[in-house]
């Protein structure tokens, strides 16, 4: 079974003082209902289950009043093997999109407090079907992504000592043993080749063979085309397809990754298409990184939100949208040019999106600098930048000689396809930076899951 850090989270939940309910939210097929059933199974008692897909008769439960003492008797007699007693049932409302009553309802199980109540659905910021009475200020929310990189780690046998052993390294800024780390790039690359959807990892650990992998890859992002076919509106559902299935285009084949419409369809304009893309960021089927023409603190401030690049929420799903061959390459190491580079940009943005960071990009024409991340961390911000060999960052050591004394910029880092670098390491000392006092450290790609 794949373990999954959200499992403590589910647990800090549980054993809060005084909790509200809690709605986990999440793309399709990242693991709701598994991670959801496996910890009522060791934390409760008894779980009342409804998926309101599956049972959709079951929304008659919260069709009429909805005070608890009503909604738990009409559970007991829906369910009359359950005794649904306070503390040792956990009540698990699963794709409680479909059914709005369920989801107004939630605001009274938390004022009664006497009932342990989860939620899940998939498409929870998608209007279609707005709940009567939604319950703002009385849920918590748990955002659940598909397996990030150290989650995939642990997934395909590497375990949690192992990777602090790698942590040291990364905090120490000492290269990492030659032979771990070219074993830690061919990790990543079987990352890059695979994605962190649930189903796809486990198939490749049950068979280690990259088509079994590539076949249900291919049958999510079918899944989601489903999805936006099913949910978007009329108006919506084609022109937010070709958005979706443009990304891999946009990102793997082009130089320059800043989503441009033209590649959705010739002459296309921002005017027709980016109420689909609003439309996909809401369904989590990507999500953006924008760009910011300053490095200042507070990054918001200083974004043009019509320039921005945008992401699959895994990179699953982007793999399915290009041939089998590209695997090949991957895992082989022999891909060049644009598809590289396109390709170790989208994992970077894959790990740190999974890390909770809100993405942006630099770019100021008139000076000819690009950096591929900002972010931001305890109020201060720290620029990336993404190469897939160990090449000069020309952007990066001109903009941290521009800002060596900006009190904005706690660190910055090279993410390179090569090992950490030995000239300092940290702000104020890499010498392959080139500047004085404000520098950057190199760290190899897949020591991003530190940052």
């Amino acid at each position: 079974m794949l373990t999954r850090r959200v499992s403590r989270e589910l647990l800090a939940w549980k054993n809060a003082d005084r909790k509200k309910c809690l709605i986990v939210q999440g793309a399709r097929q990242v693991g709701k209902t598994f991670i959801i059933e496996d910890f009522a199974r060791r934390n409760y008692d008894e779980t009342v289950e409804i998926n309101f897909k599956e049972l959709p008769s079951a929304r008659e439960v919260f069709a009429g009043d909805l005070d608890v003492d009503t909604m738990v008797t009409a559970l007991r007699f829906r369910f009359p093997d359950k005794k649904i007693l306070p503390g040792k049932t956990l009540i698990f409302l699963d794709e409680i999109q479909e059914c709005p009553e369920a989801l107004t309802s939630l605001k009274f199980w938390t004022l009664d407090g006497r009932y342990d109540v989860i939620a899940s659905g998939s498409l929870l910021g998608i209007d279609y079907r707005r709940a009567s009475s939604y319950p703002v200020g009385y849920v918590d929310y748990l955002h659940m992504h598909a397996l990030d990189f150290e989650e995939f780690l642990w997934a395909i046998g590497i375990s949690s000592d192992l990777i602090d052993s790698l942590r040291g390294f990364f905090t120490s800024r000492k290269p990492v043993p030659e032979a771990v780390h070219t074993q830690m790039m061919a990790h990543f690359r079987t990352f890059l080749a695979l994605g962190g959807m649930p189903e796809v990892v486990q198939r490749y650990v049950d068979t280690h063979d990259f088509r079994e992998a590539d076949a249900v890859q291919r049958a999510l992002l079918q899944g989601y085309q489903y999805d936006i076919a099913h949910y978007a509106s009329p108006e919506e559902k084609v022109k937010a397809e070709k958005c979706y299935l443009s990304l891999a285009r946009q990102l793997l084949d082009k130089e320059n990754h800043k989503f441009q419409y033209k590649e959705v369809e010739h002459g296309a304009r921002a005017q027709k298409y980016y109420s689909s893309i609003d439309w996909l960021v809401r369904a989590d089927m990507v999500h953006l990184c924008r760009r910011v023409t300053d490095l200042r603190y507070d990054l918001d401030d200083y974004v043009q939100s019509n320039f921005f690049r945008a992401y699959t929420t895994d990179l699953s799903l982007l793999l399915a949208m290009k041939d089998f061959g590209l695997k090949q390459h991957i895992i082989e190491n022999t891909l060049l040019g644009n598809s590289k580079g396109g390709l170790y940009e989208c994992a970077i943005a894959d790990i740190l999106h999974k890390k909770g960071y809100q993405l942006y990009f630099y770019k100021n024409e008139s000076l000819r600098r690009e950096l591929d991340f900002v972010i931001e961390k305890d109020g201060a911000i720290i620029p990336i930048e993404v190469k897939s060999g160990n090449t000069r960052a020309t952007s990066l050591t001109a903009t941290m000689k521009m800002m060596e004394k900006s009190p904005d910029i706690s660190a910055a880092y090279k993410l390179v396809d090569g090992n950490v670098g030995t000239g300092g390491g940290t702000i104020g000392g890499d010498k392959d930076s080139g500047s004085g006092g404000a520098t950057y450290t190199t760290l190899p790609l897949y020591m991003a899951m530190f940052l």
